[in-house]
Formats: structure tokens, sequence, C-alpha cells
């Protein structure tokens, strides 16, 4: 009997140790994942605590304030009347909607400089995702509403099986 209960705690402690690790793995996963959205007069408003977190924020391109290195790219992002200098370094160059006035997110973390420094860049052109208005180049034609007579097939009216 003792034979049988040593191997059950052998097991029962093992599949434990397994199953703490992979919480432990999981927990510190979700940690690192995570990024709080903020903006950037919340940002300003963090204080110390704005540096230690993974963030994202979001606003237009400052017209002008694109400045390009290969991959690496600074610019203004602008909301209301505040404004945050970030500075893009990640491994993808900028999507091609990133332009000036554009919505742009970056993803990354605030630096002591004052500067926010990116990893991931998001950016939108909001005429692209705005519905087209009847008229515009592109948008289809308004269709005219159908007469009974034109809708179905002649000889059809008052048929049954």
């Amino acid at each position: 009997m003792s034979d049988q209960t040593s191997k059950f705690l052998k097991f029962g402690g093992a599949t434990a140790l397994i199953l703490i690790s992979l919480g432990y793995l999981a927990y510190t996963g979700v940690q690192e994942s995570k990024s709080y959205y903020v903006t950037i007069k919340e940002l300003h408003g963090m204080g110390d605590s704005a540096y230690t977190k993974r963030l994202r924020v979001a606003g237009n391109v400052q017209p002008g304030s694109i400045k390009r290195t290969g991959t690496k790219v600074e610019f203004v992002l602008v909301e209301q009347d505040l404004s945050l200098p970030v500075v893009y370094s990640g491994t993808e160059a900028p999507p091609d909607t990133f332009k000036d006035n554009s919505q742009a997110l970056a993803e990354g973390s605030f630096g002591h400089d004052g500067v926010f420094h990116a990893k991931q860049l998001q950016a939108k052109c909001a005429s692209k995702y705005a519905p087209q208005q009847p008229g515009a180049p592109g948008a289809p034609a308004a269709e005219q509403p159908k007469s009974m007579t034109q809708a179905q097939p002649a000889g059809s009216a008052g048929m049954s099986n």
C-alpha cells in the first residue's frame, strides 16, 4: 500500500509542478502582451507609471512632421491641442496609409525623454473606410425602382402550379 501511495504522490507532485509552471508561463505571457490604450492627455497625466507600462496611443499625424530613415520613422501625434513626439523603430516599414493628417495608433513605451518609442504602428485613411457618396467616382449608380410589370417575366402573372 505504501508503494502505491508513494507512486501517487510522485505522479501528483509532478502533475502539480507542471500545472503551476504552465500557469506561471500563461500569467507572464499575458502580462507582457497586455497594453493599455490611453489618450495623449491621459499619457501626460499618468506620472511615473507611464514609463513602466506597454501603451497604445492614438492621434492624427501632424502635417510635415514625418521624417523617415529606412524603417525608422519620427513623427508627431496630435490630439486636440496636445502633441506627442513618436519614434517608430519596428521591423516593418509603416503602412501605405501612414501620411500627414492620417489617424495613427502607436504601440510601445513612453520614455523619460518625453518621446513615445513605438514598436508597432497602424494607420488608416478615414476616406478609404467611409461609405461612398452617390454620384462619387467609382460609386455604384443609384438603382431605379422597378414596376410590377418589369419585375415579373411576361406571362407569369396569375400562373399557379
